[in-house]
C-alpha cells in the first residue's frame, strides 16, 4: 500500500469507528486505524501472490503414482459478504502424474486463496484447480470443513455449525473406489502423530 491508500485506509477505520458510536481519539483506539490496515495487508496477501509459481517451484519428477494426501490444513478466510471469519480445516490430495511437488506448497496454496475475501464454495474451487493446472495430476481432491462467523455472530446465530464443501477432479470424480480412500482417510482418527 502507498502511503497515500494508508492514510485513506486508515481514515475509513476511523469512519468506521465512529458510526458505530465509538471515539477514534480515545487513547485505546489511538493506533487502531494503523494495527487494522497492518492486520489487512496480512490477512489479504494472498491478493499479491501466484499459486501457479508456488506450485511451479518444487515440482519433482517421480515415479509415484500413489495418493498423495495433506490432512487437516488449518485455514483463516473472511467472507466476502461480511467481512466475517471463516475458520476452518482443508483436506487436499492428489494422484501424481509423472510430477510430485514440495509437501509444504500444497498449505500455502491453501493461504493464498484463504488470504483473499472468499466464499467457501469457491475456495474449495480454486485450490483444486491451481493444483489440477499446474502439477497436472491423475486426480485431485480437496475438502474444507469451516465454520463461518457470519452464522455464529450475527444472522441465524447458529453456533458451531461447520459448512463443508469438496471439489473433486479426475480419478477422484470418476473412480468411486479412490474417491472412497480419499474420505475414508481424511475420516480416519488421527491417533499418534509420529
Amino acid at each position: 500500500m502507498s502511503d497515500i491508500n494508508n492514510e485513506a485506509f486508515e481514515n475509513a477505520v476511523k469512519i468506521m469507528m465512529e458510526s458505530v458510536g465509538e471515539d477514534p481519539n480515545r487513547e485505546g483506539l489511538l493506533k487502531t486505524p494503523q494495527r487494522v490496515r497492518k492486520a489487512y495487508e496480512f490477512m489479504y496477501g494472498g491478493y499479491k501472490e501466484d499459486p501457479n509459481a508456488i506450485l511451479n517451484s518444487a515440482l519433482f519428477t517421480s515415479s509415484n503414482d500413489e495418493m498423495v494426501l495433506i490432512k487437516d490444513i488449518e485455514l483463516y478466510s473472511t467472507c466476502e459478504h461480511h467481512l466475517l471469519p471463516i475458520i476452518g480445516r482443508a483436506h487436499v490430495a492428489y494422484i501424481p502424474d509423472g510430477k510430485v511437488v514440495g509437501l509444504s506448497k500444497i498449505p500455502r496454496v491453501v493461504d493464498i486463496f484463504s488470504r483473499r475475501m472468499q466464499i467457501q464454495e469457491q475456495l474449495t474451487e480454486q485450490i483444486a484447480e491451481a493444483i489440477m493446472t499446474t502439477i497436472k495430476p491423475k486426480g485431485v481432491a480437496v475438502v474444507i470443513q469451516a465454520r463461518h462467523m457470519c452464522m455464529e455472530m450475527r444472522g441465524v446465530e447458529k453456533i458451531n455449525s461447520t459448512t463443508t464443501s469438496s471439489a473433486l477432479r479426475g480419478l477422484f470424480k470418476s473412480d468411486q473406489r479412490t474417491r472412497a480412500e480419499f474420505f475414508a482417510l481424511i475420516n480416519a482418527p488421527v491417533g499418534n502423530r509420529y
